[in-house]
């Protein structure tokens, strides 16, 4: 194709634009016509609306968020973007830097907070938590609020924290402007919705006629905006390496996963996670089909608004096997049984735990049959399949193109049946290598390395906790970091469980690891546990953070993380000469200057 001469172009734009334009498709041509004048309209359009809005003051906006694996963050920061194009003045706040007696001064405050475990607050969240609570909190009565709460409805307590500010808003005077929504793991549709609802309403309360700020109309994407691998496209990762980490005679399973990010375009660093979406097992999903008696060939909704026979959504898209108060809600819809009706009421809570430990969803089918049940009745029980985060147990620079994870597969018997958790197992038993997993990286801002490389830390991490510390480890020999590095780890026996033992001790030959110190709870007659470790080097620890060591906990959140800080308190006092109230202060100065952070689940 040849361009005019008297086409605004130099004769050199004018036989580039001819070369690209003939190898063209007449469709190709239609889209690239539609796409150069959606971005004349675009330019034409972005000066007036901000010489409309430069004239004009901006109502405020804050967005404050809190959170446990960055969820919540980042959809403030979406939420930011979204604001900012309605036409509000808007910015992003962590709970985990924020005052509560700032909330005076707020006029307009969206809240996006998740719920941790059993109905706490995420970690740097909960000083501002548990001050909004207290007795102390100020009065609102100048606010206007919206509330989106992230939770897990695998969890009794979903979405309590959000759940909690939003009650608690209330309270304290401020007025609601937008109903709260209740978000599970798979939360990007009821997030839209929210934030379009919540912020619609918000500028019809504060924004006159002539400066709302319209979004409507679709925007035509680039050729170049192929989306990238990520949470929305994940990467299918090829799994390069599986070690047995245990020794015979173990009573653990724990697996050393090496998986392929090449090609990807994808990077992590030390303390981010891996998100894995797994399949369910072909025993599972059959156990489901037999007690239904269901065809397989049956269509119902898979992912992303797409059809699929039932195997395959039972296999890859939904969680066939989490039995939760919701899932029972759902079902008892079909059911209509007395008993789960019942299981339901505030007063049956312990029933309904009773009843929940230890069983999933194919001992409710069997429990309370329902004859006639539809395909998509059953898939409309369940939630989708969530991805399973796993911390990173690598370092990008010591292995380029490789994740690795630190995996203890879950197995166990109840009800008169086999359990196995469900991304443990698929790891270990249904993947060979070169077989590819969809996974993506995961960023964790509130477990990272110290900002300079001179800082002592102190690492916590008995059993898979490990991972992300040999992470922090591997990047710190990477990059020659001269900080001294404190490991204490706990497993049950030295001889079988001392995972990734031999490079521990190279790292303390070579002088990269300070200190190690171990708790092998099986090996004697009286448990032993890091906790206790801790106690026993109370002084040295206490002079460590007097230092300005870095403090560091990976692993379980039941019980071992709240036992890991009771020593830290108490090792205040013993060793620091602080009151109970004293220590307490301390430890959430170290939570605030970001020294002590932690990555439990």
């Amino acid at each position: 194709m040849q361009l005019s001469e008297n086409a605004p172009f130099t004769s050199e734009q004018r036989k580039t634009l001819g070369q690209a334009l003939s190898g063209l498709s007449p469709e190709q041509i239609t889209w690239l016509s539609g796409f150069l004048a959606g971005t004349q309209n675009t330019a034409q359009a972005a000066p007036q609306a901000a010489a409309t809005q430069g004239t004009q003051k901006r109502a405020p906006l804050t967005i404050l968020y809190g959170t446990e694996s960055g969820n919540s963050e980042e959809l403030a920061q979406r939420a930011k973007k979204v604001a900012q194009a309605k036409g509000f003045s808007a910015t992003v706040k962590d709970m985990g830097d924020y005052a509560p007696d700032k909330l005076e001064k707020e006029e307009n405050l969206v809240v996006i907070v998740s719920t941790w475990g059993e109905g706490d607050p995420p970690d740097r969240a909960a000083p501002f938590y548990e001050a909004l609570m207290g007795d102390g909190a100020p009065k609102l009565s100048k606010l206007r609020f919206a509330v989106l709460a992230l939770g897990d409805t695998a969890y009794e307590s979903f979405c309590k924290t959000g759940k909690d500010f939003d009650s608690r808003l209330e309270v304290l005077g401020g007025e609601r402007f937008y109903p709260r929504t209740d978000c599970d793991v798979d939360y990007e549709e009821p997030y839209q919705k929210w934030i379009e609802g919540a912020l619609h309403k918000l500028a019809s309360l504060t924004q006159p006629e002539d400066r709302k700020v319209s979004t409507n109309g679709a925007a035509v994407a680039s050729p170049a905006d192929a989306p990238a691998y990520g949470k929305k496209n994940p990467f299918p990762s090829a799994l390069k390496e599986r070690v047995l980490l245990n020794g015979t005679g173990s009573a653990k399973e724990t697996w050393h996963l090496e998986l392929s990010l090449e090609g990807s375009g994808m990077s992590y660093a030390p303390g981010d996670a891996l998100a894995l979406i797994p399949s369910n097992a072909e025993d599972v999903v059959d156990s489901i089909l037999k007690t239904t008696g269901l065809s397989t060939d049956a269509r119902v909704p898979g992912n992303a608004g797409s059809e699929v026979d039932l195997h395959e959504a039972l296999t890859a898209h939904y969680d066939v096997t989490g039995l939760t108060k919701s899932v029972i809600r759902k079902y008892n819809t079909f059911a209509q049984s007395d008993k789960l009706a019942a299981l339901q009421e505030p007063e049956s809570k312990d029933e309904l735990h009773a009843y929940l430990w230890g069983r999933q969803i194919v001992d409710l089918l069997e429990d309370f049959p329902v004859k006639g049940l539809s395909a998509d009745a059953l898939v409309g029980c369940m939630r989708k399949m969530p991805p399973r985060l796993y911390s990173i147990a690598s370092s990008l620079k010591a292995h380029p193109d490789e994740v690795h994870l630190t995996i203890a597969s879950v197995r166990y018997h109840s009800h008169n049946r086999d359990r196995k958790g469900v991304a443990s197992t698929y790891i270990a038993d249904d993947l060979d290598i070169g077989d590819t997993v969809p996974v993506y990286t995961h960023v964790n801002k509130n477990f990272k390395l110290p900002e300079s490389n001179d800082t002592p830390m102190i690492m916590v991490g008995p059993g898979t906790g490990i991972a992300p510390f040999r992470s922090f480890i591997e990047e710190r020999a990477a990059i020659g970091a001269k900080g001294k590095n404190w490991l204490i780890f706990g497993d049950q026996r030295f001889s079988y469980d001392f995972l990734y033992q031999t490079e521990w001790q190279d790292y303390l030959k070579d002088g990269i690891l300070s200190n190690i110190d171990l708790a092998f709870s099986r090996d004697q007659p009286q448990k032993i546990y890091v906790q206790d470790r801790m106690l026993e080097k109370g002084k040295e620890l206490y002079a460590w953070l007097e230092e300005g060591a870095h403090f560091y906990v990976c692993g379980d959140a039941s019980r071992m993380a709240a036992d890991v800080q009771n020593a830290l308190l108490k090792i205040a006092q013993d060793h620091g000469g602080k009151s109970e109230e004293q220590a307490d202060e301390w430890l959430k100065a170290l939570r605030k200057d970001k020294r002590y952070q932690r990555d439990v689940y």
